[in-house]
């Protein structure tokens, strides 16, 4: 009962604060779509629209986004968990004014959080919400406990899918997973698709169209589309050289896919986005969820 009513605490406390924070959770299907590499270079697009942005690196025990940057952290969400870091210790600074939470690399403790271990973790990240305009949350791959809660609890999602019919299929079995959530909040979720390594515009929206579809008819979800990135070799040799595609290659034809994806979403913020509830309010609902349990 004791540790039922210090839960309850926390999510009074943290619904509390204000949600100034703009959420994006990025997720897919599968890995090797270019979940990551999107939540790089589209923070980095947002900072320079002036909004003060961090990415969170969700995918706990892992560490791509850290080599994509050719960044090493001084310390990682187990530090704020396990070593009694504040908040502003772990953000390291990444690229043109970006923020970024590691999630650490071969990490084990943090690859089995407990459950009371993830709600200290989830209230104490709530902080960010008087730090950053936006969080970017990038989630591992697939369709894990962790991966399911972060997509359930935001209300923007990103889901990142490529032609292959193997990341279609695993990208509708993240959307059947959600559908079998009791939990799952259709009408606060907007999902949006990026089809990512397209030949072209009308490929992307063909991807979106079979997902779209079959995702109306069976599961009950409707899909946005945002927008699609054409396959482009200069993807792979920003990786090689640790910089993100859009220093490295600011011309090229990913590039500029993924700005115009970035000046969409920053005009969403006045016609259109979803309401927000900021990383206090995500990780509230996360809260009472396992309460109710």
């Amino acid at each position: 009962m004791d540790q039922a009513q210090n839960l309850r605490n926390i999510i009074k406390a943290g619904s509390a604060v204000p949600a100034l924070s703009r959420v994006i959770t990025i997720t897919s299907g599968k890995g090797g779509v270019g979940k990551s590499n999107l939540a790089i270079n589209l923070a980095i697009l947002l900072s320079r629209m002036g909004k003060k942005t961090v990415v969170l690196d969700a995918d706990f025990g892992l560490a791509n986004i850290e080599v994509m940057l050719g960044v090493r952290p001084q310390y990682n969400l187990s530090d704020l968990m396990f070593r009694e870091k504040s908040l502003s210790e772990i953000i390291a600074e990444g690229p043109e004014n970006v923020g970024f939470i590691s999630g650490g690399s071969g990490i084990r403790e943090m690859t089995n959080l407990t459950k009371e271990q993830l709600i200290n973790l989830s209230a104490r990240l709530s902080e960010l919400d008087r730090q950053a305009d936006v969080v970017i949350i990038d989630t591992g791959a697939g369709i894990s406990e962790h991966v399911i809660e972060f997509v359930m609890s935001s209300a923007e999602v990103f889901l990142v899918a490529t032609p292959e019919p193997t990341s279609i299929t695993d990208a509708y079995a993240l959307l059947k997973t959600l559908d079998h959530q009791p939990e799952f909040a259709r009408e606060h979720c907007h999902i949006k698709l990026i089809a990512n390594k397209v030949e072209n515009e009308k490929s992307g929206r063909e991807l979106f169209e079979k997902l779209s579809v079959v995702a109306d008819k069976f599961l009950n979800i409707s899909l946005e589309y945002l927008g699609a990135i054409p396959s482009d070799s200069s993807v792979s040799k920003a990786v090689m050289k640790q910089q993100p595609l859009v220093t490295a290659f600011p011309n090229s034809k990913a590039a500029r896919a993924i700005d115009n994806i970035a000046r969409l979403i920053t005009g969403q913020e006045s016609v259109g986005e979803p309401k927000r509830r900021g990383l206090a309010g995500i990780f509230s609902e996360t809260l009472r969820r396992t309460l109710s349990r």
